[in-house]
């Protein structure tokens, strides 16, 4: 079975594979007693271990639990689906804490689901619906099974897209003074965030935006603002994100993201797309026989009945938005529409702002694990003419993610993209300076908790991952 996570995880000097080894930080425990001689280990055929003694006595043995903080502790591995046991970031635990409240055998918690426009397209696709009649329907969805409130993270990615023009502004303007504050590189993908702090470190760090991404932006305003609103502890709100990739599961554990405080995560449990169409099948309903509900207006970017988007690619308009307050900004220019220019392949494109006959902008997107790597070569080399890079992990981008819903037998992989890629595209465009309420929070939330905790509420920060280097952990 191939592994689910992002290829970045998966290639180059990072292991793929785990199995019980001096270069995991969570070897298997081994229960030592006295006087017992050698025993042996059966596997039965639903994979539980029993350990059979000499006097053929059988003891079933409990399998080694590996962590997603581990996991991301460790750096001489990031481990696929089938070696880890994701204990926390699945649907079934959505459904437990459904159950709990509704058994009543503990606190009642407030469930939210916060949906990514790129998985609505990919579950429309599935059900042949617009993207917004999925969001409709799956509101309906999750609110019968006893979810209290579904928003929409293109309302999260807003805040992003805002923080990261500002972010661009003032590493533009400080570029003579700090070699590494261009080209800033985005930071939403957790694929290659995870590779460049195991891989590149101290290196590639200083040029990846500190801004959050729209799933821990939804985090901020969830536990925060939403929390601060409704008279509720944190910890009282169980926060679930619908997202087209794994390795936004290791992004929502990271520590970064905890409220120490409360003691609780900001994203409890991340689902993919792929997960609710399970979800789905498991309640044996379609969502083409569900009446749609009415959407959540609070935390999410609608126009009536519908959802709006932003313009740019697939993978949230990073380099669209940051190219075009940029260009006005720093220059003067309006630009109303962003010419591409392929290089090696269709997931590296870069475009470019020219004034009076000389490239004053230079952004680029590049998608995969290869054309990152000759990103990173480039920068290496001291070549890089970029500003800004929009990097994401997977080819295609985000549209594509490892957790979106699989081909159906018989369907044509890059058939089912292009009818994804069209449903997220229909969606209504609204610049991230026309949202109004986006721009109210600003002032009645974010300026009043201060400047310091407002920074902290809208960026992170990333930590270079030593490699443990020793005899034990080579390779022979």
């Amino acid at each position: 079975m191939a592994s689910v996570f992002s290829g970045v995880l998966q290639l180059t000097d990072l292991d793929d594979f785990i199995t019980p080894s001096q270069e995991c930080v969570k070897p298997v425990k081994v229960e030592k007693k006295q006087g017992k001689a050698v025993a042996k280990i059966q596997i039965e055929d639903d994979g539980s271990y029993f350990q059979v003694n000499q006097d053929g006595g059988k003891q079933k043995l409990e399998k080694a639990k590996i962590t997603l903080n581990d996991c991301l502790a460790c750096s001489g591995c990031i481990t696929s689906a089938e070696s880890v046991l994701i204990t926390q970031q699945s649907h079934e635990e959505l459904f437990k804490v459904l159950r709990s409240n509704k058994s009543g055998d503990r606190e009642q918690r407030v469930v939210i689901v916060s949906v990514s426009p790129q998985s609505r397209a990919s579950i429309a696709a599935r059900y042949d619906l617009s993207s917004s009649e999925t969001g409709r329907r799956l509101t309906s969805f999750f609110k019968n099974l006893g979810v209290h409130h579904v928003f929409d993270t293109s309302y999260s990615r807003t805040f992003s897209l805002l923080e990261s023009q500002r972010e661009f502004l003032e590493r533009y303007q400080k570029k003579e003074q700090d070699k590494k504050a261009l080209p800033m590189l985005t930071s939403a993908c957790p694929g290659w965030i995870c590779y460049a702090e195991k891989t590149h470190g101290e290196f590639i760090l200083p040029y990846v935006s500190s801004t959050r991404s729209p799933q821990q932006m939804m985090g901020s305003l969830v536990k925060g603002y939403f929390a601060e609103q409704q008279g509720l502890r944190p910890q009282q709100i169980y926060h679930v994100a619908v997202m087209p990739c794994f390795d936004k599961k290791l992004e929502a554990s990271r520590s970064d993201f905890y409220m120490s405080e409360a003691e609780t995560r900001e994203v409890d449990c991340v689902i993919t797309s792929g997960e609710v169409v399970k979800m789905l099948e498991e309640e044996k309903v379609s969502l083409n026989d569900l009446q749609p509900s009415a959407l959540d207006t609070m935390f999410s970017s609608v126009s009536g009945d519908d959802f709006l988007s932003h313009a740019g690619g697939g993978s949230g308009g990073y380099l669209h938005h940051v190219f075009t307050h940029a260009a006005k900004q720093l220059f003067g220019e309006e630009v109303k529409e962003l010419t591409y220019k392929t290089l090696k392949n269709k997931d590296f494109q870069e475009v470019t702002l020219e004034k009076d006959g000389t490239v004053v902008l230079c952004f680029a997107f590049t998608y995969g694990f290869r054309n990152i790597q000759n990103l990173v070569q480039k920068l290496k080399r001291g070549k890089c003419p970029y500003d800004f890079v929009e990097v994401m992990a997977c080819p295609s981008g985000c549209l594509n993610g490892g957790g979106q819903v699989k081909p159906e037998p018989g369907q044509n992989p890059k058939e089912l993209l292009q009818k994804v890629e069209e449903l997220y595209k229909a969606e209504l465009v609204q610049a991230p300076e026309d949202a109004s309420t986006v721009a109210e929070l600003y002032q009645s939330w974010l300026s009043r908790v201060g400047e310091e905790k407002a920074r902290e509420l809208l960026h992170t920060k990333y930590h270079t991952v030593e490699k443990m280097t020793n005899g034990l952990t080579m390779k022979w």
